[in-house]
């Protein structure tokens, strides 16, 4: 790895060295260990704002700051997305019920640099149907994690994501994708869910971006409500996302967003 100075791909997008693996490091683990921190709490009758106001403050306990406040006008610490929400859900009123199926998404910033994650809870019972959405969801991440290693392309990594999913006849959401990021929120690549063998992008160590599959288990086609964040399934079919930050090694990656406590998934295991 070139540690003399910061390189930009033809792409676009940004090769780190050593030291930025340690600053995203992290700001990966202390937005995880918020979202184990909350998993107690997703539970029938909690409120999503009483979630996102723990997340806040637990933001703002461990000295770092919230990406998503302030962000292009948002004003809450988290995106928790229920049932058939795809992703940017807003945190307010909603009381959960029995049987709910929750993703919250925390990104915060830690000397500089930014630590995004997403997993999937439930709210009392898992419903049969849900669990293997979310089985599905959370296996067709790491398949993708699978793929990253210098050569591999990005259309690798969508590759293996959308051929898992629709060979257990979900669907891919296409309208929103990964991201790069660093010391930013977003940056080049866009990181699809789905592709070709072979296509986009190759894999370079140093590169840093997120993996965040959302899959239905109807068809993939989504809605932007009229607040101009929460996105929905066209059909109102469950929808599920897992999501990880990641950096390419010289063997294959290094996933900063590790669960500290184990509870990535299944999250509601700390329920019992």
């Amino acid at each position: 790895m070139d540690h003399t100075r910061a390189r930009i791909t033809k792409d676009g997008i940004r090769i780190h060295d050593d030291a930025d693996f340690a600053g995203m490091r992290a700001a990966g683990q202390m937005a995880a260990e918020i979202l184990d921190g909350v998993a107690p709490m997703v539970v029938p009758g909690v409120t999503t704002a009483a979630l996102d106001d723990y997340i806040r403050v637990e933001v703002e306990r461990r000295g770092a700051t919230s990406a998503t406040i302030g962000y292009k006008g948002y004003r809450h610490a988290s995106c928790i997305s229920v049932n058939h929400v795809v992703c940017h859900g807003i945190p307010g009123g909603k009381v959960l019920m029995d049987g709910d199926i929750t993703n919250i998404d925390v990104t915060v910033i830690v000397d500089g640099w930014f630590g995004d994650t997403s997993r999937m809870y439930v709210a009392g019972d898992l419903p049969r149907k849900a669990g293997r959405l979310i089985e599905v969801t959370h296996d067709a991440l790491m398949l993708g994690i699978a793929a990253v290693k210098p050569g591999n392309t990005f259309g690798d990594i969508g590759h293996a994501i959308q051929t898992f999913v629709e060979g257990n006849r979900m669907s891919v959401v296409r309208d929103f994708c990964g991201h790069g990021l660093g010391r930013v929120f977003h940056a080049p690549p866009n990181v699809l869910h789905y592709g070709r063998p072979g296509s986009a992008a190759v894999l370079e160590e140093g590169m840093f971006f997120t993996i965040e599959p959302m899959v239905n288990l109807g068809r993939a086609e989504t809605k932007v409500l009229a607040d101009d964040w929460t996105a929905v399934t066209r059909d109102k079919s469950l929808s599920a996302q897992f999501e990880h930050s990641v950096g390419v090694t010289a063997t294959g990656c290094e996933i900063f967003t590790l669960s500290p406590a184990g509870l990535f998934y299944p999250t509601w295991g700390a329920q019992a």
